[in-house]
């Protein structure tokens, strides 16, 4: 099983890029074929309809690709003003566009309907980003994406990480392992081949 994992955030000391590269080698472990990618390598602008007229970046078609090539994605969202932050926003504005005469863009829904999306946070606050998620969830689904009904929201995430970055507590492992589990079964599930 393929599976997409990223953060929403590009800060260098990203708790939230922690966490989505945690995520990444609790996957790998797991058995998945795992790309794990960072939004600050690709070249996306602000979302602007006279810009796109113009022709929708490279790199846009790049993460519409990679979006439509794996049925199950990991999203690690921070939490800025009780929400999601632009960057995600953006992020997923610009991969569900349409592109416009093209034969294999057109359906802006391409790259999101049926995936699996499974949602984490951290946050140095007590509640782990959590309210961001409950923002984002509406969103994901919108974008006709099935969100796993687990999530984890990691709290105090500033004393959550040893100094290699990987998670230092055995619970929160466990937590990111069962959204990772329940999302690579819901996924088997929903695109196991059809028998005939």
């Amino acid at each position: 099983m393929k599976i997409l994992v990223f953060a929403g955030s590009t800060r260098q000391n990203s708790w939230n890029r922690k966490l989505a590269h945690a995520a990444a080698a609790l996957a790998t472990q797991a058995g998945a074929e795992v790309t794990h990618i960072e939004l600050a390598d690709f070249d996306v602008p602000m979302y602007n309809a006279d810009l796109e007229s113009r022709g929708t970046p490279a790199d846009v078609i790049k993460l519409k690709q990679l979006g439509y090539e794996h049925a199950a994605w990991i999203i690690s969202t921070p939490e800025y003003n009780q929400s999601y932050p632009a960057l995600l926003k953006n992020t997923l504005d610009w991969i569900s566009s349409p592109v416009k005469g093209d034969p294999v863009w057109s359906d802006g829904m391409r790259s999101t309907t049926g995936k699996v999306v499974g949602v984490l946070s951290a946050s140095p606050g007590s509640f782990g980003g959590i309210r961001s998620q409950s923002h984002l969830v509406p969103l994901l689904m919108n974008l006709q994406m099935w969100v796993a009904p687990k999530s984890y929201a990691l709290g105090r995430a500033h004393e959550a990480f040893n100094e290699q970055g990987e998670l230092a507590s055995d619970a929160a492992r466990q937590r990111v392992q069962e959204v990772i589990d329940q999302v690579l079964w819901a996924s088997k599930q929903l695109h196991q081949p059809e028998k005939p």
